[in-house]
């Protein structure tokens, strides 16, 4: 086992470096929140990421699982494998609204004090460019074509308004459901038509008598995304798009099937004929490792920031990071930009390209960095981490 004092020697290299190059990693923040791309298409923003990170140092591999923005860019020959996540993806029209320009620029921030601190036998610093977590496909297909096989550990931070350790995430199922009729004069001839979009409104509210007997941690909302073409014409068509969350996998495969039944009796009610279509991935909910979260926890109280003591467990969202820790022991801090905001908003947006959202980028770097020291020179702890106790 290491000792503290060593430890501490590498923890302010660490810091040392992520201070001097504190101007390239706030660029790099800045640079992809004016220029905010969609999932699948962060042309620019992976490219900054993996030159970046190519150009000190890093073997990179990119266009991995299929996707053209992912990408794995390595440092080190031996030691435990850790993973620094970089999501990229903005949101359409709202752009970098969840702040992936801080998580990207800060996983990259940690990545670089690591290459100058650690030795190549130390571990094998990972970061994976993961695309499109707004749609929930991009760490989905990394773990599938086995990019996860190898690593030991993960993290990403989470910009929020509040600095929290563990932030709890809810399963995500989608489904899409398609109501095919008949046509008709909507005025003349009524009697020959077989309303689709009955089936719709329907479906929606048979979901929302079903929510009353729903347990409290279960969300389900859709939206109708084909209403018909026109007022006078009875639609033959109509189509709307749910989501079921749930913090248990098993729970959230219960209600999906309750509500595909709503859709199935909504068809039966008005004659349609229905298509179910479920998206085959579905994000796992998020996995907590409390003893890798208390090593989190360890480093800052080590750089004098104080957690916010708000619950874990409120104002739950969906992320792709719930199946990467369902596979590997991983944590998903939130690092403050701006009080009082909520993620997916304007405001959000805008805090996540200002002067605070830099200094969050910074605190994640360290933090990170910090963290992976710890994890390299403590193997007894990697074990009890591993071992989730």
């Amino acid at each position: 086992m290491s000792r503290q004092p060593e430890r501490d020697i590498l923890k302010q290299r660490a810091l040392a470096e992520v201070a001097r190059q504190a101007d390239l990693i706030k660029a790099i923040a800045i640079e992809l929140h004016a220029n905010p791309e969609t999932g699948l298409n962060e042309h620019r923003s992976s490219a900054l990421l993996a030159d970046t990170l190519e150009r000190q140092g890093f073997a990179v591999q990119r266009g991995i699982a299929g996707m053209t923005t992912a990408f794995r860019a390595a440092y080190g020959e031996s030691g435990p494998a850790i993973a620094l996540l970089a999501e990229m993806d903005a949101l359409p029209e709202l752009g970098h609204a969840c702040g992936h320009n801080i998580i990207g620029a800060a996983a990259v921030g940690a990545a670089l004090a690591l290459r100058y601190t650690l030795s190549p036998d130390d571990a094998r610093i990972v970061v994976f460019g993961t695309p499109a977590e707004e749609q929930g496909i991009g760490k989905v297909d990394l773990i599938e074509q086995g990019w996860f096989d190898d690593i030991d550990f993960a993290m990403m931070v989470h910009p929020s308004a509040r600095r929290k350790v563990i932030k709890l995430y809810l399963g995500l199922a989608k489904i899409r459901f398609t109501f095919s009729g008949r046509s008709a004069h909507a005025a003349a001839y009524p009697e020959e038509g077989i309303n689709a979009l009955d089936g719709v409104i329907q479906t929606f509210n048979s979901v929302n008598a079903l929510r009353q007997h729903l347990r409290q941690d279960v969300r389900v909302h859709g939206i109708i995304t084909d209403g018909g073409v026109a007022p006078n014409i009875i639609p033959a068509r109509a189509a709307c798009h749910f989501y079921v969350r749930a913090e248990d996998l098993a729970m959230l495969h219960e209600v999906k099937l309750r509500v595909i039944a709503c859709a199935e009796g909504a068809a039966l009610a008005t004659g349609c004929t229905l298509s179910v279509e479920e998206d085959r991935r579905v994000l796992a909910p998020f996995r907590v490792n409390r003893p890798f979260a208390d090593l989190y926890a360890a480093q800052l109280d080590y750089l004098g920031l104080v957690e916010s003591d708000s619950p874990s467990d409120r104002n739950r969202g969906s992320s792709d990071i719930g199946n990467v820790s369902q596979v590997v022991p991983t944590i998903h801090p939130h690092v403050p930009i701006g009080d009082g905001i909520h993620i997916h908003t304007p405001g959000f947006a805008a805090a996540a390209g200002s002067e605070r959202g830099g200094e969050a980028v910074l605190e994640g770097a360290r933090a990170m960095a910090l963290t992976a020291i710890d994890l390299c020179h403590l193997p007894e702890l990697r074990e009890i981490i591993k071992s989730g106790r």
